[in-house]
Order: C-alpha cells, then structure tokens, then sequence
C-alpha cells in the first residue's frame, strides 16, 4: 500500500487556522445545539482546514477498533488514523442504541452570525486522508430491508483506491475474494453540513432538515456551496460523514465512505442580502458553478419531490423575478430531480437549476 496518510496535524495544511478531530473538536451521534459552546472561531470570509474521521471502522458492530477492523482488510497500522484510533478508545458521550453513527467536526463559531442571516459554507479543499473506504448494509436499514444483507450479520465491503488510465478510483471486486474488479470515479464530498438547532437538545445525527446535517448531496464537492438559515447565534456549524464516492439514492445505506481533510469557507450573508438573492429559505440550499440547488426534505419522498419543486419555484421567483406558473412549466421542461439519498429516515430530493439559462 503506497499513498500518503493524512494524519492527525501532519501535510496538508494550508489555511490560517486548522481545527483537528479529537474528542474535544468532536461530536459522535449528536449535531450541536444551542447551548454548544464553539471549538473554534472564524470570521465570515475566513478558511479553515478540518480533519473529519468516518464513523466506519470505529463503530461497535466493527468491534470499536479500526486497528484490528481495518487490519483484517490488509491495511498496516501506520495506514489507519490515529485520530479514529482515540476516538474508538475514549469514553465519549455516545449511546449507539439512541443515538446516529455520525462524527461530526465542530461546533465552529462563525463570528457575526445570528438568526436571520445564511451561513454560506465554500468547500475549497476535499483530501482523502487514507486510500481506502467501506460501503455497509445493516439489518433493518437501507431500501431493501429484509432482503439485504443476504446472511445474518451486518456487511462492510472494503473499498480500495487505486491509480488507473492517470486517475484516482474506487474498486470492488466482482466476487469475495475475485481477481476480477469493477472502478469507479471517486468524488469526494462531506455528507454532513450544518448549523446547530435552536433549543437545548441535540439533533440525531442520521436524519436531515433546515439545519442540514446528513443531507448527501454529492454535488456538494470541492468549489460548491451550501446555503443554511442560521439558528443560533454565531452559527456553531459542523462537518462530518466524509465520502469518497455515492450514487444518488446511496441504497445499500452508505456509500464509499472515509475520512477527509477539508478546506472550507464560511461566509455570512445578512438577512436583507439573503431575502434578496433566495427569498425567504427555510432550508438549504447547495450551489455549484453550474447549478442552483434547492432541496425537499421529507419522511416520505413523494412530499419531498413537492418540497423540493415549491422551493424550486420560490427561488426562480425571487432571484430572477420569473412568474411562477412560468417558473413551474421551466422546472418540468428543463431541471432534474435527483434523489439525494432514501437512506436516512427523512428522505431528500435536490433539484438541479442550470444557472447558464439565466444568463443574458
């Protein structure tokens, strides 16, 4: 195995401030809420480089010890992260009955933020810190429950990144223990973004919602934004789940999943700016160079579509003025409806708006 190991405060590091994973900088299972005090502060503009640790390999039904998990994958104890290594050992506050499998990076303060306003949150920088990943599929999770997995334990399929035709890509092996393999892009991303609840109980890390959170939009990669209706003040945002690869839906229940070092910008755009540029969002909103990305979050997907399309329909009304039945006859002539993920109790839909119609 020959790649570089991002870890703990080691390569890598390039803006002013670098917030490491440790089990002071970490949440696992729970999202921040308002009485969460920030790890770190950052002014709206500022860059700020995060380790993020997968919860896969650390969790209990691996055995809590990604040393010994990972090993049984081939992979040398210098390959695996020390930091997920410590988390696995300590004692944090974590109950795996009631609680997500999430490690969430944060809370950050992000200094001048307060309800009303939209946390822009910029991911410059998405490095893969090891060169591998699982994919699981647990009992009663995923979309097809009771039929997968086959046997009677839960599966973690190890993913392996190698170098093929000048690129970096994931690959399975056609069968247990086969020559033969199957590659595919990576594209890493965060599946987790977010803004800390109002109130004084912590979100589950698992379902997605205003705050965002788990929401797996995998167009959320490096040079996309994500747009969130601050909470609290100062935002206390977060980050965590970190990917290297998911088909829309993310079926099985995870995708290629793995740690990643980030580079992220965290920008405050006041109430009056937002209301201008986005109307009155309720939840988020991603943005890419070549799409805006409005979203529907429900427990049923059919009312997720519906989320997803009025505020489609909002968006288009008050960022370009456009009539709404106008704006309604556009979506179904010339958008895509993607599931984002079916996964994660509450289900997500994102629209993809090409912002290159609107020019001119």
């Amino acid at each position: 195995m020959n790649a570089l190991i991002l870890q703990p405060q080691r390569c890598s590091i390039r803006s002013g401030q670098y917030l490491p994973a440790t089990i002071n900088t970490v949440l696992w299972g729970r999202l921040p809420c308002a009485r969460d005090v920030g790890v770190i502060t950052v002014d709206s503009g500022e860059e700020l480089t995060i380790d993020t640790i997968s919860h896969e390999g650390v969790l209990e039904d691996q055995g809590r010890d990604p040393a010994a998990f990972f090993g049984r994958n081939g992979v040398p104890r210098e390959f695996v992260l020390d930091d997920a290594v410590a988390l696995a050992a300590s004692d944090i506050d974590r109950d795996p009955g009631s609680d997500g499998p999430h490690v969430v990076t944060g809370p950050i303060h992000v200094r001048g933020a307060m309800p009303g306003d939209l946390l822009k949150m910029t991911v410059l920088e998405a490095t893969p810190r090891v060169p591998y990943g699982i994919i699981s599929n647990r009992h009663g999770r995923g979309t097809l429950p009771g039929e997968y997995p086959l046997g009677n334990e839960n599966v973690s399929v190890f993913a392996a990144v190698e170098e093929y035709e000048g690129r970096q890509v994931g690959t399975l092996p056609l069968q247990p223990g086969g020559d033969r393999v199957v590659r595919f892009p990576l594209n890493p991303f965060l599946g987790i973004m977010g803004v800390a609840v109002a109130g004084d109980v912590r979100a589950h890390s698992v379902p997605p919602g205003a705050h965002g959170g788990n929401l797996d939009i995998n167009l959320l990669t490096v040079g996309s934004s994500l747009y969130l209706p601050v909470q609290v003040p100062g935002a206390l945002a977060y980050v965590g789940d970190p990917h290297f690869a998911q088909g829309d839906g993310a079926v099985a229940l995870t995708a290629m999943e793995a740690s990643l070092r980030v580079r992220v910008r965290f920008d405050v755009i006041s109430q009056a700016d937002a209301l201008t540029q986005f109307g009155a969002l309720v939840g988020p909103l991603a943005e890419t160079s070549d799409f805006l990305v409005p979203t529907g979050l429900n427990v049923d997907l059919d009312e997720a579509v519906r989320e997803c399309v009025r505020a489609a329909i909002n968006l288009l009304a008050a960022r370009y003025g456009m009539d709404r039945t106008l704006a309604y006859a556009y979506l179904s002539a010339a958008t895509d409806f993607n599931i984002s993920q079916v996964v994660d109790r509450v289900t997500g839909v994102h629209a993809r708006i090409r912002v290159a119609d609107f020019r001119g």
